[in-house]
């Protein structure tokens, strides 16, 4: 029997229901369910609403769920006076859930319900990520051993009532007069992969058929052995991987798809004990049909689940575990290798998005533009199209669209990020300040694929984004999800970006290239390779600081256009550099130095442990307030810059653990910057605090007289006027070619810093005189 809206609307139309509330049900929720301050609970299926009232005099606000109008319709009219119950018209298996509580539920009710729902699994997890810490989901059923034959199809049976406490810290089993309640604390789900035992043959040559419905969910069965597994199996006699996989699929499922709508997609090798098995993996890209359960000798049921709760069902048949990583690179980290050997031909893109990802998607395109991130038309559609969930599977669709979070998605062994995709506001901004028009060609180092389809739908059908990594897992993963999702228009390659990509450059040059990943040099291939007038965007580490910039090319010299504070994952390839560290006091401050020659550590631990001196520099700034650009003025005017970093908590410097502080260092004597609170006040506006400068040793004083000067200039020459100009120019660039400005020197480049107010000479040996000057001291 189908149990849909429309038929429980009319059980309820018809003046029925279901089960009255007993009182040892009331008794055990009283017990077991007791309600916190403040307690929010999600009542599901509630029905005419006599459990939501029940909540309420517990204590708790409800938020009371039907997908049967009927239900709400006599719900409403039987409970009127029930004051703290928001009743909600939702299908909690298939609608959007936006209405629910963004703060989560103390309380999650399932009242004969559980048995009605098909992908049990699904939503268990999802309602699992909705509960508070120390919260409790509570499933009241009827179980087969208690219930007549006649009535067992919404019962559960051992089996279910197993699979339903499974990946929880808690589970306490009760009985309420012949019903089951389950009331389960802590998900702490987790997968493993799991074989069935020796294969028969000495060769197996099998196949996973991989299909996703409307919401973009895969397609596993629940079988007798008790794992999770695609469709698929053996392969006959003279079948093609594609004909077996739709053979099996129908056999399996019901479902149903024509062999041209069949893409293999890659065959997967491992050993099983002795024996050789060869595993293809079809990708179906459309199907019809109803689904069944042909087979339940084998299956239990079919169940469509989301792509991020995969990594917590439990146990999964291998070869089903290492399909499903084959499709979506990461959401099964762990697996033991299997050799993988892609097919030519990529299959097509495959549709298919939740509701929720659709006005969540356009929530955080509302946040990026008004942000002014997104001025133009161009960028704005591509946020409004581009599904970014589909490029971070195994994330929530929620935190997917957070306009603010980057999402990390690949980590080295000592778990420190080397692949992100950033966050949306500062994609946007840099697909902005490329200043693209559709027919344009783009280059990408560093790829993820989100970012290239936003720059690909930028450009338009007669455009094209290359896109390069040096990871081959990167561009595994980018491969898959372009295609899976993409618009076509993405080459993905593998190789160091810092070499560009001269093989595909369009004649001319690329009309703009955007690195992805901190650069502490600029390397010359980007330059070479960018169209003249064109703009290479990029973040850029300046003594530690990152600023994304737009550079327009001019010859051989890149003209800095604009600039965004900003942090990426560090460069892997030739062109990395590791930011050069001392360690003081046993590793409890730490000096950094990513530019010019590492400052003298001798003297310093002595003085540290001297007395320490203050400085007020009398420049406050008011809460919330940018200072950004203090921290580059200060790298590129101060002599012997660095950064002084609290590695792990000290009395030895006035220093935040984790944080850093712009220092110098000379003759055995430290000066660092820090700020304090001078002034409170209501609003962010109204407070403000005052930069202080700290120092050490014996020239501490004279250090801290020229850190002060510095922020005292920076106050009454840079501030409010934004940044400086800025040049690159090729390394080897004589001095006298160099306008006039602060120098910093890299490998490949040297950047001329030109800042309101400062008239110093370029070369760099004459830049700390000039300083020092300004700042009326000297050595």
């Amino acid at each position: 029997m189908t149990y849909d809206g429309a038929t429980w609307s009319q059980h309820y139309d018809d003046d029925r229901g279901f089960r009255p509330l007993r009182d040892a049900e009331r008794d055990l929720l009283t017990r077991h369910a007791p309600a916190p301050d403040g307690g929010r609970a999600l009542e599901l299926g509630c029905g005419t609403g006599e459990l939501a009232v029940f909540l309420t005099e517990l204590g708790y606000t409800v938020d009371a769920v039907d997908f049967a109008e009927g239900a709400l319709t006599r719900a409403q009219k039987e409970r009127a006076g029930a004051g703290r119950v928001r009743w909600l018209h939702l299908d909690i298996e298939h609608d959007d859930p936006a209405e629910l509580s963004d703060g989560g539920y103390d309380l999650i009710t399932l009242r004969l319900v559980f048995p009605f729902l098909h992908d049990r699994t699904r939503v268990l997890d999802s309602l699992a990520a909705r509960l508070r810490p120390r919260g409790a989901l509570v499933v009241i059923t009827p179980v087969v051993a208690t219930t007549p034959e006649e009535r067992r199809h919404i019962a559960l049976d051992e089996e279910e009532i197993s699979l339903l406490a499974e990946g929880w810290s808690q589970v306490e089993r009760l009985d309420a007069e012949g019903l089951t309640v389950l009331v389960m604390r802590g998900p702490t789900r987790d997968f493993a992969a799991v074989e069935k035992g020796r294969p028969e043959p000495q060769s197996v040559v099998g196949v996973c058929a991989v299909v996703t419905d409307g919401s973009g969910r895969v397609l596993l069965g629940r079988s007798t052995q008790g794992m999770w597994e695609l469709p698929g199996g053996r392969i006959e006699a003279g079948e093609s991987f594609q004909a077996a996989a739709v053979r099996e699929l129908a056999e399996e499922t019901g479902l149903r798809t024509h062999i041209g709508d069949a893409h293999l997609l890659t065959v997967l090798h491992d050993d099983r004990a002795d024996v050789r098995r060869l595993s293809a993996v079809v990708r179906m890209s459309t199907w019809g049909g109803t689904l069944g359960l042909p087979e339940p000798h084998r299956f239990r049921r079919w169940e469509w689940h989301n792509l991020h709760a995969l990594s917590g069902l439990g146990a999964l048949f291998a070869p089903t575990a290492h399909a499903l990583e084959a499709v979506w690179p990461g959401v099964l980290p762990g697996l033991p290798p299997v050799y993988s050997y892609p097919h030519a031909i990529m299959p097509p893109a495959v549709g298919g998005e939740p509701a929720e990802a659709v006005h969540l998607r356009q929530e955080m395109t509302e946040r990026v533009i008004a942000g002014g991130w997104a001025p133009s038309v161009a960028v704005e559609d591509a946020l409004r199209t581009v599904p970014r969930h589909r490029f971070t599977p195994e994330s929530p669709v929620r935190l997917a669209y957070d306009a603010d979070l980057a999402i990390v998605t690949s980590r080295d062994e000592t778990g420190t990020a080397v692949s992100s995709v950033s966050a949306p506001w500062l994609q946007a901004d840099m697909i902005e300040k490329l200043c693209l028009v559709p027919g344009m060609t783009v280059f990408e180092a560093g790829s993820g694929g989100y970012n290239a389809e936003l720059l690909a739908r930028v450009v338009g059908s007669t455009g094209r984004v290359v896109t390069v990594d040096l990871d081959p897992y990167v561009v595994q993963r980018t491969r898959r999800f372009t295609a899976e999702t993409g618009s076509g228009q993405v080459t993905v390659l593998l190789g160091d970006g810092s070499q560009g990509v001269p093989g595909h450059m369009p004649r001319g040059g690329f009309d703009g290239c955007v690195i992805t990943h901190n650069c502490w040099d600029i390397a010359p291939a980007w330059r070479e390779q960018l169209a003249e007038g064109r703009y290479l965007v990029l973040p850029l580490d300046i003594h530690g600081y990152t600023r994304a910039i737009a550079l327009q090319r001019h010859g051989d010299v890149l003209h800095a256009r604009d600039w965004t504070y900003c942090e990426f994952v560090r460069d892997r390839g030739a062109a990395a550099r590791s930011t050069p560290i001392i360690d003081l006091a046993g590793g409890e401050l730490q000096l950094c130095h990513e530019d010019g020659t590492p400052p003298d550590p001798a003297g310093l631990e002595d003085a540290l442990r001297g007395p320490r001196h203050e400085l007020s520099t009398g420049v406050t700034v008011a809460g919330m307030e940018s200072f950004e650009t203090l921290q580059l003025y200060a790298a590129t005017t101060l002599p012997a810059f660095c950064r002084l970093a609290g590695a792990r908590p000290s009395a030895l410097a006035d220093l935040p653990y984790g944080a850093d502080a712009a220092a110098t260092v000379a003759d055995g004597s430290l000066a660092y910057l820090t700020y304090v609170l001078v002034k409170e006040g209501e609003t962010p506006e109204e407070r403000r605090s005052e930069f202080i400068v700290h120092s050490v040793g014996p020239a501490g004083a004279e250090l801290a007289e020229r850190m002060a000067a510095c922020v005292r200039s920076w106050d009454q020459h840079v501030r409010g006027t934004g940044y400086p100009q800025m040049t690159v120019h090729p390394a080897g660039t004589p001095d006298h070619e160099l306008p006039t400005g602060h120098v910093l020197d890299k490998t490949s480049t040297r950047l001329v810093f030109q800042w309101p107010g400062s008239q110093h000479p370029a070369a760099p040996a004459t830049a700390e005189a000039a300083v020092l000057a300004e700042a009326g001291g000297g050595r």
